[in-house]
């Protein structure tokens, strides 16, 4: 993040001398040289402190400031660090910054409904011989998460982790440390999985320190904060009893999970005996 922001910073710089700094520059903090890491510290003193951001750095920022004072900034913003997912599942990418929503599911819009693949996932299960009919019922079935199919290797289960399946404070952690570099705050969704939360725990205690956290580490602003339902949708296309009978949340198994099919009777139109087809 520190060289997208070096470069689109200097990019900025550059214009300005080729075509002016934008009509509002003067009195801006660029004007006053202050970059977004130099505004750290600004953010520090006004709190009082309760900031545990970290503001080490790998590059050289002299030539950027320099060219600053000489020639100012073409634009107020050079960064707008947003999800934008929709056009993330046309182009088939995750969302921006953020980690994959769900390996598949199902999305509704104006344009119409999607069934939206992770196509990386898929990818990687070609490779070893797993991508088949039986996965898909997998993923289907386990709500588009590979971390309960056994069938999937443990490497390719901890990198194909969902964003409910990362704790929050990590995406945070991540969005903090963007954060120093970029002029603008970022749409940082938050995942709260309430099933993953002890029952003694389930109050507002358990988001006010997760929203804390995010104040703690420096960031402008969060965007939606995104949870699942204690409950999932029925699976029509899902043979369910493979899986037990059962909702997959449900962990002891069905009684009736073992349980063969039973044959189907069928009849014969030449038989002259059955009643169903005189």
């Amino acid at each position: 993040m520190e060289m997208i922001s070096y470069y689109a910073i200097l990019t900025s710089s550059e214009l300005a001398a080729e075509r002016g700094t934008y009509k509002t520059y003067k009195g801006s903090k660029w004007d006053r040289g202050l970059l977004p890491i130099d505004t750290v510290e600004l953010l520090e003193k006004e709190r009082g402190g309760y900031l545990t951001l970290d503001r080490s750095s790998q590059m050289d920022w002299t030539p950027v400031r320099e060219s600053i004072a000489q020639h100012g900034v073409r634009n107020s913003n050079t960064m707008a660090i947003a999800p934008t997912a929709t056009i993330a599942n046309i182009i088939g990418v995750s969302q921006s910054i953020e980690p994959t929503y769900n390996h598949l599911f199902a999305k509704a819009n104006l344009s119409g409904d999607f069934t939206v693949v992770n196509n990386y996932l898929v990818e990687q299960l070609k490779e070893r011989d797993l991508w088949d009919a039986q996965m898909v019922q997998d993923l289907k079935y386990h709500d588009g998460s590979v971390l309960e199919i056994d069938r999937v290797p443990e490497d390719m289960r901890e990198i194909f982790r969902t964003a409910f399946e990362i704790g929050s404070k990590w995406l945070i952690a991540c969005a903090a440390r963007r954060q120093k570099w970029i002029d603008m705050g970022q749409s940082l969704n938050l995942y709260f999985d309430l099933n993953q939360v002890p029952e003694d725990e389930k109050n507002g205690r358990v988001l006010s320190d997760m929203y804390f956290f995010a104040w703690e580490a420096g960031l402008k602003t969060t965007y939606y904060l995104r949870t699942l339902g204690a409950t999932q949708i029925e699976k029509s296309t899902v043979d369910i009893n493979s899986y037990g009978v059962q909702p997959k949340w449900m962990k002891n198994k069905s009684a009736s999970g073992e349980l063969a099919p039973a044959a189907t009777p069928t009849c014969s139109i030449l038989d002259p005996e059955c009643e169903a087809c005189q």
